[in-house]
C-alpha cells in the first residue's frame, strides 16, 4: 500500500518564504547603501577641508617669501608658477605646490578670492558642485 506525502513532509522552500527572504534582502541591501552613501559624502567632505587646509599652509609659505598673497586673478595658479606681474620676482621660491592643483572630491576646481591684503578664501563648491549654497566648504568657515 502506497502512502501519501502530505505537504508539510516535503523539502523546500515555498514560494512565500523565498519572496519574504528576498524582501528582506532587498530592504538590508537598501540600507547598506544609504550608509554607504552618507559615509562616502563625509569622507569627501572631509577631504576637502584637508585640501583647503593644505593649499591654506602653502599661501602662507607664499605670503612669507613674496610679502603678499596673490591677487584673485592669479589665484591658486601662483602656487605653481610665479606670476608675471610680481613686484620683485626674485622673492618667489616656488613652486610651493608640486603638482597641479587638485581638484575637489567632486570634480570641480577649488576657488581663490583675495578679500584683502592679508585675508584670502579658498572654497570647494560642495557636493552640490553650485557656488553660494549651504553645503559649500572653505577655510573661512
Amino acid at each position: 500500500m502506497k502512502m501519501q506525502t502530505s505537504r508539510s513532509d516535503r523539502r523546500g522552500f515555498t514560494l512565500m518564504e523565498v519572496l519574504l527572504v528576498l524582501a528582506i534582502l532587498v530592504v538590508l541591501a537598501s540600507l547598506s547603501t544609504v550608509f554607504i552613501t552618507r559615509m562616502q559624502r563625509q569622507a569627501y567632505v572631509s577631504a576637502a577641508k584637508a585640501e583647503i587646509s593644505n593649499l591654506e599652509s602653502l599661501m602662507q609659505a607664499y605670503h612669507i617669501n613674496v610679502l603678499s598673497y596673490p591677487d584673485t586673478n592669479q589665484g591658486l595658479a601662483a602656487l605653481r608658477q610665479a606670476p608675471a606681474d610680481l613686484k620683485d620676482p626674485s622673492r618667489w621660491q616656488g613652486p610651493y605646490l608640486q603638482k597641479d592643483v587638485p581638484m575637489d572630491p567632486w570634480g570641480n576646481a577649488y576657488q581663490y578670492q583675495l578679500t584683502s591684503p592679508e585675508t584670502f578664501v579658498i572654497s570647494s563648491a560642495g557636493p552640490d558642485s553650485t557656488p553660494g549654497t549651504d553645503d559649500d566648504i572653505s577655510n573661512a568657515n
